[in-house]
């Protein structure tokens, strides 16, 4: 009966200890990327589904033969198409507690591009702003792993993948260590990186891992490394292991299963070599020693450490004994500062007074990675966000790149740290109030907050003493205009309209010369003072209403006789100006310029009598322009001012139509890219549209004409003005707006060169578009071969051409030509992506912007920069085209690169570089279909001036050369 008792307690005593073993420490997070369930493997680790933390991306499953484990069954993924090259997951931690951080990558060829001949992606991986590691995956079975000591000093910790290609991720984990084996004195500073943990002595390729460390480190084999990296290993080492415990001073010292096995050297060394990915650098390195051998007095064990290059670290002499002190007790020497280099090689070797051989049973080597502060406010932004779950990114605002609807200052010019310059909300079905956070930005220059559900009064916003441009139109705000935004001094643009608010304009508001819109709020006046010169102004419209109302009528009556008493057959109307002197009110949606034939909104747009613009143009005398719809004269108001005045030549009701389509686009749109439409003329069935006059011309006379020169930076501001303005009709008009017609000669440029975009008589509403079109328009040259192909149009029909002009930027050439491009090519795209992937980017450079010449680049990574851009708009699958916002972002880094000294760009704690080998493998060595498509398209002609309208049956194949 006793021993039955002594059974049974053993037992329990055997089930309890196990059940200690397997139960997680407090605060373990292990994230299954791509799962959905919640689950316990085999080890006792519990595992969560990432669904709840990270929605956005795709999920994957995939398959690789030697994996069995599940959290390696699934991945989050992310294409290359995203709209956000950041995607960052969001750890909860407690501030003050260190953290083993780990991600690992198992790409199991998820998007089946190695087997078809492309490339395994590679992308940098960010613990909060500061860049930790770049993935590269060369073998698709293996897993990928990276490992982080880190200090956390808030509520919450960061992890980012950031690339402009696909990136992915397998699993993510936390693990508090309490102890302090890893504090250092530079861990406010920087954190630590792993690049190698090793367990030495040990009986097979398995690691030691949890439960065996409770902290779930993971001690790799020293077989499993010696094959690749542990070589120059010396005659005579042998393993040596014990079953006897080792003591240790702490929790967070290695496992009893790590220390229990050693090397010995027999033969008096210790010889390894072994690669430390990371360094060279500074770092921390420490060894874990343990006299695990049974030997007697007197016998010694002495040995001193030998690094080629680093004599200073062979002086200590190691006693393990001395030192433990004795037998089975952990001794750990090492460096808490060392500066190791990529390919570290390095032995133990016995003193001449030592009886036996070095050991050693395990060490650890760490990179300090210098922690990156990031954008000071990043705080702010964080607390911003919280108000809009949708809104919310993860990680700095700014940093590695910045949120889709944050614009940042770059850090590449100087050192200084990025700041918010413009927040975009517009059209989000945001609710609340105006977020007060707005207020505390100081470098925020732009806020654009425009169709929402906003409610409430304005806040205090002048902390915000940079701001230019507020747009909080088309809300439900209330309460008066702030008075504070008459003295903001950079002010120059304020759209107030269709909200609810009242009260009085501030005097000091309406004095400021600035793009100001108030309409659509009914209790909203001005003062006294102005009032009366308004009721003055009123009593004299009435009048000239009522007159005006009486011809109308006569108008009307005579309009309808004429057409009663006409016989000829009529097709859709005539006139998109019947109402030629009604005004659309401002509060009044867009209507669709397909359907609208009666009336335009003219939100802004002033009718110009046709006599002034005789006046102004002498007649049309003045002929400096001419394109697909019409004629370009210069003309020159009674006020001095300087108008171009569009005179169409094409008469039918198409040219009639884009005439209504521009009027009505560019009425409602305004930004400081896109050439400002000042007013139309409707008279003598004449459809005329005003323009500020751009003295400089297009780009495209100025790239591809006689005499002409543009520096290299004088490019990059160009591309990036148009890349804005265009920026704007994608994502800041709601719905947005498909220009359909990019290309150098709608690109005008003013007199200090600046760009912007112009000629809308193309563009349709995205929200036009969600079905197929039978109208493929466009130019030659610039036209998505996608959107002929398929007639789907979407933005990235602009974005392909808009790396066409990239391309024209880089090389000088014009988009097609049976001459420029030899032989093989008559497209520039074709042509340029073959030498961009050949590594060969010299090639395609205008020789007039060359290293060499005046006004040449000074950084010819901002020309790789800027190509690759180029290339990936021009990607045969739209999906696979960057979005504007990003594409802008591309831009100014290669500005960055070229205004940015040497010593700024060495001095920058993120430099932005850019590897044409890596752009090389990312992009792939194969020409794709598309580009065959669209090089052997049979052109009539060389230019671009001629907008292409017509169905998929007009154009020709020729046979490949």
């Amino acid at each position: 009966m006793a021993s039955c008792c002594c059974c049974f307690l053993l037992v329990a005593l055997v089930v309890f200890f196990s059940g200690a073993a397997v139960a997680q420490m407090p605060g373990f997070v292990s994230l299954d990327c791509g799962g959905s369930a919640n689950y316990t493997d085999e080890l006792g680790l519990v595992w969560t589904g990432d669904a709840g933390w990270f929605p956005s991306g795709e999920t994957a499953a995939i398959a690789v033969p030697s994996e069995r484990r599940t959290q390696y069954s699934t991945v989050r993924y992310f294409p290359a198409a995203s709209s956000s090259s950041k995607h960052c997951y969001t750890l909860p931690v407690r501030e003050r507690t260190r953290y083993l951080v780990r991600a690992t990558f198992l790409y199991g060829n998820l998007d089946r591009s190695s087997s078809g001949g492309g490339v395994f992606p590679e992308f940098d991986l960010y613990l909060g702003p500061t860049r930790w590691s770049t993935i590269v995956i060369y073998d698709e079975s293996k897993v990928v792993t990276r490992e982080a000591v880190v200090l956390a000093t808030a509520r919450d910790l960061s992890v980012c993948l950031a690339s402009a290609s696909a990136s992915f991720i397998s699993t993510l984990e936390l693990r508090p260590l309490n102890g302090s084996l890893y504090y250092t004195d530079y861990e406010a500073s920087a954190f630590l990186a792993l690049a190698a943990r090793i367990n030495f002595g040990a009986p097979s390729a398995d690691p030691v891992r949890y439960p065996d460390d409770p902290y779930d480190r993971i001690w790799e084999s020293d077989l499993l490394r010696r094959p690749n990296y542990l070589v120059d290993v010396a005659p005579g080492t042998t393993n040596v292991s014990t079953d006897r415990p080792v003591a240790a001073a702490a929790s967070e010292r290695p496992p009893q299963k790590v220390m229990r096995t050693a090397v010995v050297g027999t033969l008096g060394e210790l010889t390894y070599r072994l690669d430390l990915p990371g360094f060279p650098g500074a770092g921390w390195a420490f060894s874990y020693l343990a006299e695990i051998e049974d030997f007697v007095v007197p016998e010694t064990r002495k040995f001193k450490l030998f690094i080629p290059g680093l004599p200073e670290v062979s002086k200590p002499t190691v006693d393990v004994g001395e030192n433990a002190p004795g037998k089975y007790r952990l001794y750990e020497p090492g460096f808490f500062n060392i500066t190791l280099p990529f390919l570290l090689s390095f032995a133990f070797r016995k003193t001449n007074d030592s009886s036996k051989g070095p050991i050693l049973n395990a060490f650890e080597i760490y990179k300090y990675v210098h922690i990156d502060l990031g954008s000071p406010d990043a705080p702010v932004m964080a607390s911003l966000a919280s108000r809009y779950p949708s809104a919310m990114e993860g990680g700095d605002p700014c940093i590695p790149s910045p949120w889709s609807w944050v614009r940042c200052t770059s850090s590449a010019v100087s050192s200084a740290e990025p700041r918010v310059i413009s927040i975009n909300l517009s059209g989000k079905n945001l609710t609340g109030t105006v977020p007060p956070e707005l207020g505390a930005l100081p470098c925020l220059a732009e806020i654009a907050l425009a169709n929402n559900m906003l409610t409430g009064p304005i806040p205090d916003l002048s902390g915000s003493s940079n701001l230019s441009i507020i747009h909080l139109e088309n809300n439900q705000l209330t309460g008066n205009v702030p008075s504070y935004f008459g003295s903001l001094p950079k002010l120059s643009e304020l759209y107030l309209q269709n909200n609810k608010l009242s009260g009085s304009i501030p005097r000091a508001l309406l004095s400021r010369s600035i793009v100001f819109n108030y309409s659509g709020n009914m209790y909203l006046g001005m003062g006294k003072q102005e009032k009366k010169h308004v009721i003055i102004i009123i009593s004299a419209l009435l009048g000239a209403s009522l007159l005006l109302a009486a011809v109308l009528c006569c108008y009307m009556l005579t309009r309808k006789t004429v057409k009663k008493d006409s016989s000829s057959p009529q097709g859709p109307d005539d006139d998109d100006f019947t109402n030629k002197n009604k005004v659309v009110p401002a509060q009044k949606k867009l209507q669709n310029p397909s359907t609208q034939t009666h009336e335009i909104a003219t939100e802004t747009a002033h009718p110009y009598r046709l006599s002034d613009l005789e006046v102004a143009t002498n007649n049309f005398a003045s002929r400096i322009g001419s394109g697909g719809f019409g004629i370009v004269y210069y003309g020159k108001l009674s006020d001095g001012k300087e108008i171009a005045v569009k005179v169409p030549t094409n008469d039918s009701y198409q040219g009639k139509k884009q005439f209504t389509n521009e009027v009505s686009l560019l009425s409602r749109i305004h930004h400081r890219n896109l050439v400002t439409f000042l007013g139309y003329c409707h008279e003598d069935g004449r459809n005329i549209l005003v323009y500020e006059f751009m003295h400089n011309g297009t780009l495209k006379e100025h790239l591809h004409g006689r005499d002409k020169h543009i520096s290299w930076i004088k490019r990059l501001e160009i591309a990036e003005d148009a890349a804005k303005g265009i920026e704007y009709l994608h994502t800041g008009c709601t719905p947005s707006i498909i220009h359909r017609d990019i290309k150098t000669s709608n690109i005008l440029l003013d007199k200090q060169m600046r760009a912007k975009v112009s000629d809308f008589g193309l563009s349709k509403l995205a929200a036009e578009e969600s079905h197929a079109s039978t109208n493929v328009r466009g130019t030659l040259g610039y036209l998505d071969p996608q959107y002929y192909i398929s007639q789907q149009l979407t933005e990235k029909s602009d974005m392909y051409s808009f790396g066409i002009i990239l391309l024209e930027l880089i090389s000088g050439r014009p988009p097609i030509s049976t001459m420029s491009f030899g032989e093989h090519f008559r497209n520039i795209g074709p042509w340029a992506k073959f030498y961009y992937e050949s590594g060969d980017i010299e090639a395609i450079i205008d020789p007039s912007i060359s290293s060499t010449a005046g006004g040449g680049y000074q950084d010819v990574q901002s020309i790789w920069k800027i190509a690759e851009a180029a290339v990936r708009c021009i990607d045969a699958e739209p999906r696979k085209r960057p979005g504007m916002p990003e594409v802008v972002k591309e831009i100014q880094d290669a500005m960055a690169l070229e205004t940015a000294t040497w010593e700024e760009a060495a001095a920058s704690r993120c430099p932005l570089l850019f590897s044409p080998a890596a752009a090389s493998v990312r992009s792939g060595g194969t020409m794709r279909s598309h580009d065959m498509v669209m090089d052997n398209l049979l052109l009539m002609d060389d230019d671009d001036s001629t907008s292409f309208s017509g169905s998929a049956t007009k154009f020709k194949y020729p046979e490949l050369r």
